[in-house]
């Protein structure tokens, strides 16, 4: 673990955070056994700014629910930030736009890809555990369009090349490939980072996950924090390089989230964080 830059207390903390997989149970959706560090961390005012492939409708009630409202979380991977006390982020015209990009794709890739506008919601809610009116909530997209690649690997180069032509990216999350404009969880981390840093001490940056797209922000935080899930093939190989500020949980989902939380603060509490 980086040994150069470490928080002098607490207070200089700033946890960024996965949902799905991460501090939410990959099956159940629940963070019922990350509650103690939850607490802790409202009880030292420590930020936590949740981080998500998941729309402003979905986090908004989430973030009111573990009681971080006051803070500012990552929606639709990263193509937007919701504000403290917000509910949405848009219009959802660059979701129209995305939608019929899309749609104008060659029929061999397109009908590869099948998203979140084509599924009704009972068949979103069979598809990923959520209850219909979860599933509602997913749908109300004003970013980026999540969904399941039946093609093969060869296609789906293809049709990635293509939609980068056109100015779209895709990110491979944990159960869903996800295409957007652009703006990843990293880019807004920074733009996080820049507003709790104006004008104060310099924060330490914790950030924990558990899928591919998760990787740009453990390797960008000050300690990376990488969730075991047992669901999919992993998060992937980081390089030597950036294995420095990397470690990985002893426990999946939200216990495991809960167990390194709690070691990052009460290693601070030590005075420094030792791995």
């Amino acid at each position: 673990m980086a040994e150069e830059k470490q928080p002098a207390n607490s207070n200089h903390l700033i946890f960024f955070t996965d949902l799905d997989g991460t501090l939410l149970d990959h099956d159940s959706y629940s963070y019922e056994p990350a509650q103690e560090a939850l607490a802790l961390l409202r009880k030292r005012n420590i930020p936590l700014i949740l981080a998500s492939s998941k729309t402003a409708a979905e986090v908004a009630p989430l973030r009111h629910a573990i009681g971080f409202q006051h803070c500012e979380a990552i929606v639709e991977n990263g193509a937007g930030i919701l504000l403290p006390g917000d509910r949405d982020t848009g219009s959802g015209e660059q979701y129209k736009e995305l939608l019929n990009t899309i749609a104008n794709m060659p029929p061999g890739y397109r009908d590869c890809f099948r998203g979140f506008a084509q599924w009704r919601v009972e068949e979103l809610s069979e598809l990923t555990g959520l209850t219909k009116v979860a599933a509602a909530l997913a749908k109300e997209r004003q970013f980026s369009e999540p969904g399941l690649w039946s093609g093969s690997d060869e296609d789906l180069e293809g049709f990635c090349g293509l939609l980068k032509q056109h100015g779209i990216v895709a990110q491979q999350g944990g159960r869903f490939l996800t295409l957007s404009f652009g703006g990843n969880k990293v880019d807004r981390m920074h733009e996080i980072m820049d507003l709790y840093r104006a004008g104060e001490q310099d924060r330490f940056c914790v950030a924990l996950g558990d899928a591919p797209n998760d990787i740009a922000m453990l390797t960008a935080a000050d300690l990376g924090i990488v969730i075991p899930n047992p669901s999919h093939g992993g998060i992937g190989k980081f390089s030597n390089e950036k294995m420095k500020n990397i470690v990985h949980a002893r426990f999946s989902g939200p216990k495991g989230w809960n167990v390194a939380v709690l070691d990052v603060l009460r290693n601070t509490a030590r005075g420094g964080l030792n791995g």
